[in-house]
């Protein structure tokens, strides 16, 4: 009995050891920082600055505009050369304009004049087309004496001029005229008006035909004015965009997180590419962590960690993404917690932890410590049992 205790005494004793021993040799960080990505929002323009009241800590979104900057002394003197040059351009659109619809209303009261010519021509050919067809039947059928047929009979109807009054040819001159007549009648109702000393067509033709032409020139050089004032417009429509983007400027939030840093004050003048605010994107939350040599130099990208926060008894899965090893300082120029002097003589590791981004409590708690392990560790049930 005496050596069974001694024995079971002996056991525990190993057995703590043990326990002493793997739980000091687990590979373990000196410490663990969360820590998060830092992004800066500079002024594009210089102007005033416009930023409503917004304290360290606060919440933004991406896309939410943050603050403006307004240059009131943009330069502004092409945009006011453009406005003229499409005044003027409009100018000229209207006058052409205004000769096409005086030059069509001229054409449509010529047209209008042409046509009652034509009608009334084509009345009075036909009227002296029936009476001569009446005096040839007259003639022909020998109704008329031999004084009234020679009252038909002109000087100069034989063909010779000064030829006396022939009465043998007035059947000849009366054929003649109902033939002619015929033939201007067919010609006037084709359009086409004959007659000593006329031309082809009226004068109203004539000078419809003039201003048509007129017109032609007039709607090209119109088409013209107008592309020409659509040209301007674009150009004043683009110099008026780069106005309004050298004349205000809003800088909206890249990243879903908090205000980490004010650096410049509500109605401050900036310079164009000053910083205004600094933003911490809660989107990018890892864990830094410092580890010895021999733990260092046993790690990998992609090894399995799990890091716990001081005075919280959940474990949170982990992952390697980076091994910066020692003096890893330059590396932190775009983080939100810088090392600590401590820090930068041991090795530096970053770790991934996926499930503190689902935590709302933790999602974004940067700054906050603790410790990350990347062994098994004898107790790991023990502190799941009191988690």
């Amino acid at each position: 009995m005496r050596y069974s205790r001694l024995f079971i005494g002996f056991a525990l004793i190993l057995i703590a050891l043990w326990v002493i021993v793997s739980e000091q040799m687990a590979g373990a960080s000196a410490d663990a920082v969360i820590n998060a990505r830092l992004t800066t929002l500079r002024s594009p323009i210089a102007g005033q600055l416009s930023m409503p009241p917004r304290g360290l800590g606060s919440s933004v979104s991406v896309g939410e505009e943050l603050v403006s900057v307004t240059d009131p002394l943009v330069d502004k003197i092409r945009l006011d050369d453009l406005a003229m040059e499409r005044g003027f351009a409009e100018a000229e659109v209207a006058r052409l304009s205004l000769q096409v619809e005086r030059a069509t209303a001229q054409i449509e009261a010529l047209e209008a004049r042409r046509q009652d010519y034509s009608l009334e021509r084509v009345t009075e050919i036909e009227i002296r087309l029936s009476r001569a067809r009446a005096r040839l039947d007259l003639i022909e059928r020998g109704i008329l004496g031999d004084e009234a047929v020679a009252g038909l009979v002109e000087e100069g109807q034989s063909g010779d001029q000064g030829d006396p009054q022939i009465e043998g040819i007035a059947v000849e001159y009366a054929r003649e005229r109902v033939a002619v007549l015929e033939i201007t009648l067919r010609s006037a109702k084709s359009g086409v008006f004959l007659g000593d000393g006329y031309n082809d067509a009226p004068f109203s033709e004539q000078r419809r035909i003039e201003l048509e032409t007129l017109r032609s020139g007039l709607d090209a050089d119109w088409t013209n004015a107008k592309v020409r004032l659509g040209t301007i417009e674009a150009r004043i429509l683009k110099e008026r965009e780069r106005t309004t983007l050298l004349g205000r400027a809003a800088l909206s939030s890249t990243a879903n997180g908090q205000v980490w840093e004010v650096l410049a004050a509500d109605g401050e003048i900036v310079q164009r590419g000053q910083d205004v605010l600094r933003l911490l994107d809660c989107d990018s939350t890892i864990v830094t962590v410092s580890v010895t040599e021999g733990v260092y130099n046993r790690l990998t990208v992609g090894e399995a960690a799990v890091f716990r926060l001081s005075g919280d008894g959940r474990n949170f899965a982990a992952s390697v993404i980076r091994l910066a090893g020692p003096g890893a300082g330059t590396i932190y120029q775009n983080l939100a917690i810088a090392p600590s002097q401590r820090h930068l003589e041991r090795y530096d590791v970053a770790l991934v932890v996926p499930s503190l981004r689902e935590v709302p409590e933790l999602r974004c708690t940067v700054g906050r410590t603790g410790r990350a392990f990347f062994d098994a560790r004898p107790l790991d049930w023990l502190r799941d049992i009191w988690r």
